[in-house]
C-alpha cells in the first residue's frame, strides 16, 4: 500500500478582543475518507498528526494510507477548537492561544515551503481587511449544529474535554467573504473546487494526544 501525503489548505482571522474570531481554518482534502478508526486526526496545542486509510478494491478504489503531522508557528487552544469530518475532507476550526491582531507569518513552526500545505484563497483576507470584508469562517463546511462535547471516536482518543465555542456565532459574526488581494503567507496554491459530502462527524475540541 503506497503512503502519500494529504492536500492542506489554511486560512486564519486575527483579533486581540474577540478570541471566536481569533482563529486558523484548516482543510485536509483526501478523496473517498473513511470514518473513525480508519481516519485519526490528533492534535495538540503545538501541532497535529493525521492518519488514514481509503480505498475498497469490490469498487475499483486502490487502496492508499495517508499520512501527515505538522508543527504549528505558535500554540493553539486545543479545548476551543472543533472539527468536522465528511468522506471527502476534514476541516477543523483551531483557536489561536495567543490573542493579537497580527496574523501568523505562515503555518508551520518552521520556515520551509511544503508542497501539499497551500493557501486556501476561498477563506482568506489581508489581516488589513478582516473587517471591511470579514470571511465566513464556515465556507464549504457542513452544518456542525453548534455541538458542545466532543465525539472521541472521530481523534482515536480517549478523555475528556471542555466545552468547543460556538462555531455558528463566529459564523454569523463574521459575516460573509468578500473579494481578496496580495498579501498571502509563505504557501501558495489555487482555489480548491472541494464539494461538501454526506455522513458527516462532527466533533469540536479535540482531545491531546497521549
Amino acid at each position: 500500500m503506497s503512503t502519500v501525503v494529504p492536500e492542506i489548505l489554511w486560512a486564519q482571522r486575527s483579533s486581540a478582543d474577540e478570541p471566536e474570531k481569533n482563529v486558523v481554518m484548516l482543510t485536509i482534502n483526501v478523496p473517498n475518507l473513511p470514518a473513525p478508526p480508519a481516519t485519526k486526526f490528533e492534535l495538540t496545542s503545538s501541532g497535529f498528526s493525521f492518519h488514514a486509510k481509503t480505498g475498497d478494491e469490490s469498487k475499483g478504489i486502490p487502496n492508499k494510507e495517508y499520512d501527515f503531522k505538522l508543527d504549528f508557528f505558535d500554540d493553539i487552544d486545543v479545548d476551543a477548537s472543533k472539527t468536522s469530518l465528511t468522506s471527502k475532507s476534514l476541516y477543523a476550526v483551531l483557536r489561536k492561544k495567543t490573542a493579537q491582531e497580527e496574523y501568523w507569518p505562515r503555518l508551520t513552526k518552521d520556515k520551509v515551503r511544503l508542497h501539499n500545505v497551500k493557501t486556501d484563497f476561498d477563506k482568506w483576507v489581508d489581516e488589513d481587511e478582516q473587517d471591511e470584508e470579514a470571511a465566513d469562517a464556515g465556507a464549504g463546511m457542513p452544518d456542525m449544529g453548534g455541538a458542545g462535547g466532543m465525539d472521541p471516536s472521530l481523534m482515536g482518543m480517549g478523555g475528556a474535554g471542555g466545552q468547543g465555542f460556538d462555531l455558528q456565532s463566529m459564523m454569523a459574526q463574521m459575516g460573509q467573504m468578500g473579494g481578496m488581494s496580495g498579501g498571502m503567507p509563505d504557501f501558495s496554491g489555487e482555489d480548491d473546487d472541494d464539494d461538501e459530502a454526506d455522513d458527516v462527524v462532527d466533533s469540536p475540541a479535540v482531545q491531546e494526544a497521549k
